[in-house]
């Protein structure tokens, strides 16, 4: 199986238009926060759904050092996983997901319903967990929410694009499911799975 995108080059920076946030002339503001185009062909005989994570691996694990005045977050600190998207139940004849159809925009407290392929399912991302403290922008934060890493980190951010070919039309999940609930559910019914990533990084002497 294969994937590309029309939005990105793989191994290639995302522009501003694919992530959450970006730089502004005072500081750092929300982007467009629209979803990448994504297309997949190649799939595998009995394929029956597809699902859909993205994932940065780049994640500082020190997070009150994110965004502190006069801190830079070494390149080299230990980093955890971010989840941007996680969808499932996709129908086995979608291979194609167009720009900004799932996402356009940030929206405060999350998108109540995103949209998505018809039958599909999407779950809660990780800026669920991350805005949890704060009464602005609390709430559940379903389906695509782009990048928006810490201004003040070294190390240039990996987003992570995975389809998958599943043997089941839909898979055991809570109504809030997460990507680790996918990663549970899908276990033994994975036909194959394709990759892509592109970078980005809100810190100007990053680069890549």
């Amino acid at each position: 199986m294969r994937i590309h995108s029309d939005s990105f080059e793989h191994r290639q920076r995302l522009p501003v238009e694919f992530a959450a946030g970006r730089a502004t002339a005072d500081g750092f503001g929300f982007a467009p926060n629209r979803n990448p185009h994504l297309a997949w062909d190649d799939v595998p005989e009995g394929t029956r759904s597809f699902a859909l994570l993205c994932i940065d691996p780049d994640v500082p694990t020190v997070p009150e050092m994110v965004g502190k005045q006069g801190v830079l977050i070494p390149s080299d600190q230990p980093r955890c996983d971010f989840v941007h998207w996680a969808m499932a139940d996709i129908p086995a004849a979608v291979r194609e997901i167009a720009a900004g159809s799932c996402s356009d925009g940030v929206v405060a407290h999350g998108k109540p319903d995103p949209a998505g392929p018809a039958g599909s399912r999407q779950g809660l991302n990780d800026y669920t967990g991350w805005f949890a403290a704060a009464p602005s922008m609390s709430g559940d934060w379903l389906g695509y929410d782009g990048p928006f890493p810490p201004p003040n980190d070294l190390r240039l951010h990996r987003y992570f694009f995975r389809v998958f070919a599943l043997d089941v039309d839909k898979l055991p999940l809570p109504e809030k499911f997460t990507a680790a609930d996918v990663f549970a559910a899908m276990h033994a019914h994975v036909l194959e799975e394709a990759t892509i990533y592109g970078t980005y990084s809100l810190n100007p002497s990053v680069e890549g």
